[in-house]
């Protein structure tokens, strides 16, 4: 019951904050493309909770796990925060004030963009039992070198990468993608200092940083 409601606290915490910086800064609940992007955020993140908690419990609560140990990876959940805060802020405002409001057909590509990348998530955590939130080497912890481990290193930063650079243009919003385009570099800076842990800890990651060449896009990076 204490994970259940620890889950329950952060989905309904989550959609506050969120659905509060779309709308107040829009000026009004007549932003279709916030209530868009908060079905689609939180609707399979709910379905996803109550998957993990019938199949992986354990797995559930690493993801609800939020502290992080590095101090390199305190300071990307610091400037992902602000992305977001600022992101969501400004998209609210693009509308409210029109500044370049974009097609409704954009949103909606970008929407089904965004549900595959949580698709590819969700295979994520189905593929891979240790994937902490947090940056760790855990007891017992094992290399996963198959399913999308076997195409690239980090997919879980792939689908995050769908996912976020989706989600200004879900909100119909130019100038919050301009924003959301740090992404990229945020998370290439948690994706080096990841992998420096997991060499250091993680018996059998050097031999598959050999064996799987790239980390995020198949032939590319």
């Amino acid at each position: 019951m204490k994970l259940v409601g620890k889950g329950i606290a952060f989905l309904l915490c989550g959609l506050v904050i969120v659905g509060a910086l779309f709308f107040l800064s829009a000026g009004t609940l007549a932003y279709w493309n916030g209530w868009l992007m908060l079905g689609i955020l939180f609707i399979p993140m709910l379905l996803m909770g109550l998957v993990l908690l019938a199949k992986d419990r354990s797995l559930l609560e690493k993801r609800l796990q939020l502290k992080e140990k590095q101090s390199t990876q305190k300071s990307v959940v610091a400037l992902s925060g602000l992305m977001f805060l600022a992101g969501f802020v400004l998209a609210g405002l693009d509308f409210r004030f029109g500044w370049l409001p974009l097609p409704k057909a954009v949103s909606v590509i970008a929407a089904v963009i965004f549900l595959a990348g949580y698709g590819m998530y969700a295979e994520v955590l189905r593929e891979n039992t240790y994937l902490s939130r947090t940056v760790e080497v855990q007891e017992e912890q094992k290399v996963i070198d198959t399913g999308l481990y076997g195409v690239i290193r980090h997919p879980m930063y792939t689908a995050t990468l769908l996912m976020f650079l989706a989600m200004p243009l879900v909100l119909g919003s130019v100038i919050a993608l301009a924003v959301f385009l740090a992404y990229p570099v945020i998370i290439i800076a948690r994706l080096r200092n990841e992998e420096q842990v997991l060499e250091e800890g993680l018996k059998g990651y050097t031999e598959y940083k050999q064996k799987v060449k790239y980390r995020l896009l198949p032939f590319i990076w």
